[in-house]
């Protein structure tokens, strides 16, 4: 059983390395990322979030911007399931101890 268990890691790192070949270089210049228009010819939106995240709502921290002001309702969202999840955790793993 060890030894399944030790091939069965192996051969997920060596899938993750195979896939991981094929991803372009980060520094490239050239890479498709790094273009203002999409490969169907349309404006790519996160040139627009780098560019203007500053003129937009006056802080420094483009992180912020996006979060906050970009994709609010979408954090609020997430924020909500997050605190769910949270509480019914906690629902179930409180113990009762009876007097």
């Amino acid at each position: 059983m060890k030894y399944l268990k030790i091939f069965i890691l192996v051969a997920f790192a060596g899938l993750l390395i195979y896939g991981s070949l094929d991803l372009p270089y980060r520094g490239d210049a050239d890479n498709l990322m790094h273009s203002q228009r999409s490969i169907t010819d349309t404006v790519v939106a996160g040139n627009y979030f780098i560019q203007e995240a500053y003129n937009d709502a006056n802080t420094p921290n483009m992180v912020t911007v996006v979060l906050g002001d970009y994709r609010s309702i979408d954090t609020l969202g997430e924020q909500v399931v997050v605190f769910t999840a949270g509480l019914i955790c906690l629902l179930i793993l409180r113990r009762y101890r009876p007097i």
